[in-house]
C-alpha cells in the first residue's frame, strides 16, 4: 500500500469525459513505495500543486490528512494527461534520488537471469562492458552512493538509467522483472 505519493498533475473539475453531475476534484500521482500510477480524489476545496509530495494515509493508517479523501484507483500510462506525462520523470528523479538505499541495492545484489543476461542489461546505458564492470567492483565491497558508483565504474548517470528503467516498465505493457 502507497503511505505517499508525488502530484503529477491536478485537475479541479474532474475528468473532462466524466459524465457524473458530481466531478470531484482529482489529483494523478505516483507512489513513492510501488511506484504505482494513481488517480486521487481530493476533499471539496482541495488543491494539490504538481510536484508536492502528498501523504495518503494519516497517523497509524487513519484517514488521510487534508487535502486527500482517498485514491479512487490505479490507472495505467495512457489514462495520465500530457502534463502528468510531462511530469513524471522529474518525480521519479526525486524518489530515486531521495531513497539512494533503496535502489543502490539494486545495484549491489542484482542477479544474472540467465548465463547469457544480467539483471543489470535492463537499465538504459548498460550493456555487457559496463555490466561487468559493475559486477567486479561490487566484488571488492558494495557501492555507498551514486556518486561512489559513477566513480569506480563506466555508468554516467545511474539515476538516469533507473528512472529511465521505471519510466519504460509504466509506459509499455511488456514483460515486467
Amino acid at each position: 500500500m502507497e503511505r505517499y505519493a508525488w502530484v503529477l498533475d491536478m485537475l479541479p473539475a474532474g475528468r473532462l469525459g466524466d459524465r457524473s453531475p458530481h466531478r470531484e476534484p482529482l489529483a494523478l500521482a505516483v507512489g513513492e513505495d510501488e511506484l504505482k500510477l494513481l488517480e486521487i480524489v481530493l476533499r471539496p476545496g482541495g488543491r494539490a500543486e504538481t510536484g508536492t509530495r502528498l501523504a495518503l494515509v494519516g497517523e497509524g493508517d487513519g484517514p488521510p490528512p487534508v487535502p486527500v479523501d482517498h485514491v479512487r484507483k490505479r490507472v495505467g500510462f495512457e489514462e495520465l494527461t500530457t502534463s502528468a506525462r510531462t511530469e513524471l520523470l522529474p518525480a521519479l528523479k526525486r524518489i530515486v534520488e531521495g531513497n539512494p538505499a533503496r535502489f543502490l541495492r539494486f545495484f549491489n545484489e542484482a542477479p544474472a537471469v540467465s548465463r547469457r543476461f544480467h539483471l543489470l542489461e535492463l537499465l538504459p546505458g548498460i550493456g555487457k562492458k559496463t555490466m561487468w564492470a559493475i559486477v567486479e567492483e561490487r566484488k571488492r565491497r558494495p557501492f555507498e552512493s551514486f556518486a561512489d558508483l559513477i566513480d569506480r565504474t563506466r555508468l554516467k548517470d545511474p539515476v538516469e538509467s533507473v528512472v529511465g528503467r521505471i519510466e519504460q516498465e509504466l509506459s509499455h505493457d511488456e514483460e515486467k522483472y
